[in-house]
């Protein structure tokens, strides 16, 4: 990706090496259903609860200067530059629609952290939090793609970020909300289905994303590919085989390798948000 000479965004709120972060956020959950990561090989992603009041995080305080690696150095640069990309994406989108988008803020931290969404974890990788409309990602993630995942690249990374970016999106246009109240009146199986839903159609606005950042020249060759494995390395049937060997479809809450890999490659090609209404889709 040619995003070293890129700027980078100011929706950047850096806790890495606080105290403090272990969070006091209470439990949460939808019918008891808590969403499976969006690419960790174990842990939870908070995108879907939604229904938690907005509680005050405890202030972290610096405990002493933190010593990034050259690498994480490398990875929260690209971070940075890749949420800005995304800011002026959806902002320009937004803008067209005659709407204002209100970017969210990417907490990098190392550990653990307190969000509005209850206590957050590097076990957990990458979630996104609708109650503080935050995404935060410990950057250890980027190792754990690579030797767990068989996921590596700086656009397989990208991808990641701008999943997590398509559920804000979700969020400020009232997805995330109606879907939460609508796993409230059914089975944990039709739950499930519709958190399949979510994620394929954050999935396919990561794909928007990446169409008009391609116009832009931000992708080489080879980065596509990058982001396509990177796609399908998360599907559930593949995270369950892994795990376990073998996938039991009825409790996938992220859709299969293939599905993951369809619906972001639908907006890659279209650039059109419209395509990706995966609630329509069988």
């Amino acid at each position: 990706m040619r995003w070293q000479d890129r700027e980078g965004s100011n929706n950047v709120e850096d806790r890495r090496g606080s105290s403090g972060g272990g969070g006091s956020g209470k439990p949460v959950g939808i019918l008891g259903l808590i969403i499976l990561l969006v690419g960790a090989y174990y842990g939870v992603d908070l995108s879907g609860v939604v229904g938690v009041q907005q509680a005050g995080s405890p202030q972290t305080q610096q405990s002493q200067p933190y010593q990034a690696s050259p690498q994480e150095q490398e990875l929260a640069k690209l971070s940075s530059v890749v949420l800005r990309e995304t800011e002026k994406v959806w902002g320009a989108y937004f803008q067209k629609h005659g709407a204002t988008y209100q970017a969210p803020k990417m907490v990098l931290y190392n550990g653990a952290t307190s969000t509005a969404c209850g206590a957050g974890s590097a076990s957990v990788g990458p979630f996104y939090c609708p109650a503080d409309q935050k995404l935060y990602i410990d950057l250890s993630f980027y190792n754990t793609m690579k030797k767990d995942l068989g996921a590596e690249g700086d656009a397989a990374f990208a991808y990641v970020l701008a999943h997590e970016v398509g559920h804000h999106v979700q969020t400020v246009t009232g997805t995330i909300q109606k879907v939460s109240e609508a796993q409230q009146r059914v089975s944990k199986k039709e739950a499930n289905l519709l958190s399949v839903k979510l994620e394929l159609q954050a999935d396919c606005y990561a794909g928007v994303w990446g169409h008009f950042a391609e116009k832009d020249s931000l992708f080489e060759a080879g980065d596509i590919e990058e982001a396509y494995n990177a796609a399908e390395s998360v599907g559930d049937d593949r995270l369950q085989e892994r795990a376990q060997g073998y996938a039991v479809p009825h409790t996938f809450t992220h859709g299969t390798s293939a599905q993951r890999k369809a619906w972001f490659d639908k907006g890659l090609k279209t650039g059109d948000i419209n395509q990706c209404n995966t609630f329509a889709a069988n």
